[in-house]
């Protein structure tokens, strides 16, 4: 492999409102990054965050899970946060996040697991449960897909896929600021702190174009095998919630996505919410929490 780039760890120096302190582990010969607070033989809220974002989108969701009892644990993709990152965009696969995915859940032995997606975090997540049923007892599903490769890419994707691949140095910051207006300057420089120039930026480049868009595509097979496994073999609970106001996952995107989840129930809806919703996460989370906690 090309060159592996780590950010360097004094650009995380003071993140507003993400105080826990970063865990390690080594999966082919690079640094993977991951939160993992709570009791460490609690049910596990599983959180994976998307593109261009890192474990930090999930910080106003940590403390409502915790206080539930529960533990958490929230990994870096390669290429994000405090993950190392292939400076070589061709390292950044679907099949290498995957497998990346797949090991971190057995390397942790992540079991009573509630699964936390959004973004990309759906792509990758939704078809992992099939693999070993056993480790998941519930999801909560937000503003994602299934990359099956047999139903056309909205405009609004193919707008957003092209505005990548035109500005190779897209500043995270500025673009989540921008759905989620209440973000304090702090906040959204968050966003940016694991990327001190381009050349670490080949994961934020990649994800857009491996969206499966053909049935042939690489990870359109394994997803439309997720899309059957979830709608006739899921057995455990569901919660979606939906940021109204994302152009691309937005209502109608998750209508869809919920026909293929046995069992799931209507959406929550959050009007002002966006395509980051875990920006709007404390409200999502409780309103799991007690819809969980309403059906015991």
């Amino acid at each position: 492999m090309a060159s592996v780039l780590r950010t360097a760890e004094e650009r995380f120096a003071d993140l507003p409102g993400f105080p826990w302190l970063p865990r390690y582990l080594e999966w082919r010969g690079m640094r993977v990054h991951y939160v993992d607070e709570g009791p460490q033989d609690a049910p596990v809220f599983l959180c994976l965050h998307g593109e261009p974002t890192w474990s930090y989108l999930y910080r106003r969701m940590i403390p409502p899970f915790l206080a539930s009892g529960a533990r958490v644990v929230a990994p870096d993709f390669l290429g994000f946060g405090r993950s190392d990152k292939p400076e070589d965009e061709t390292a950044y696969t679907f099949d290498f996040h995957r497998a990346l995915l797949l090991d971190f859940i057995e390397r942790l032995d992540l079991r009573r697991v509630t699964l936390v997606v959004q973004d990309w975090g759906g792509l990758l997540g939704l078809t992992a449960p099939m693999e070993a049923p056993e480790r998941y007892a519930r999801l909560l599903v937000m503003n994602t897909a299934l990359g099956t490769g047999d139903t056309p890419l909205s405009e609004g994707f193919v707008a957003w896929r092209a505005y990548v691949n035109k500005n190779p140095d897209i500043s995270c910051g500025k673009l989540v600021k921008r759905t989620c207006p209440h973000l304090s300057d702090a906040e959204a420089a968050a966003y940016d702190a694991p990327f001190p120039d381009v050349r670490h930026k080949a994961g934020v480049r990649r994800f857009p174009n491996l969206v499966p868009d053909r049935r042939d595509a690489p990870g359109a097979g394994l997803s439309r095998k997720a899309r059957d496994w979830w709608r006739g073999d899921w057995r455990g609970e569901s919660f979606m919630a939906v940021g109204a106001k994302d152009p691309v996952l937005g209502v109608p995107v998750m209508s869809e996505l919920r026909k293929s989840i046995r069992g799931c129930p209507l959406p929550h809806v959050i009007d002002e919410g966006g395509h980051f919703l875990q920006e709007w996460g404390d409200e999502v989370a409780r309103a799991a929490l007690a819809h969980w906690s309403s059906r015991v």
